[in-house]
């Protein structure tokens, strides 16, 4: 088995906004980076390189990032122990605070490729179950488990 996850949010400006530049200008950058981390194996992404442009299904305003990880530990390392971090904890410059999940993850087999249908349905669940082997934050990850195998991973 793998790992899908999916991030989405509502940007505080239009993408061309000067407000937006530091994001939009490093979405090619971190975009590499993903692709070039352990454990990467997959992200949506349109003939832009990026996926800001693919629209999310019922919600033409919000921006979704798809991806597929061999395991939570090599997502985590990507997001929380690479230069990814720093761009991670900017997000609030641009994009609006989210009152309910807006990240879930989980397992799908090793050929299969998600689609934002899919995705919407897990972010669904997790939203109305919580947490659960069928979709689930990183509130149902042993963080120091997760964290040791990232590092070890390096």
């Amino acid at each position: 088995m793998k790992l899908a996850q999916l991030n989405v949010g509502y940007a505080r400006y239009p993408t061309d906004d000067p407000r937006m530049a530091e994001f939009m200008d490093n979405l090619d950058r971190m975009n590499a980076l993903a692709e070039r981390s352990p454990g990467f194996v997959w992200r949506m992404k349109s003939d832009s390189g990026n996926a800001t442009d693919i629209s999310v299904p019922g919600d033409a305003e919000m921006i979704s990032n798809l991806s597929v990880w061999d395991n939570v530990a090599t997502l985590g390392h990507y997001v929380f122990n690479t230069l990814h971090a720093r761009f991670y904890e900017k997000g609030p410059n641009w994009f609006d605070p989210m009152k309910v999940a807006h990240f879930v993850m989980w397992p799908v087999a090793d050929d299969h490729i998600p689609d934002l249908h899919e995705a919407m349905d897990r972010l669904h669940h997790l939203r109305t179950h919580g947490s659960t082997d069928a979709a689930f934050g990183w509130d149902a990850v042993d963080a120091t488990a997760w964290r040791r195998c990232a590092t070890a991973a390096e």
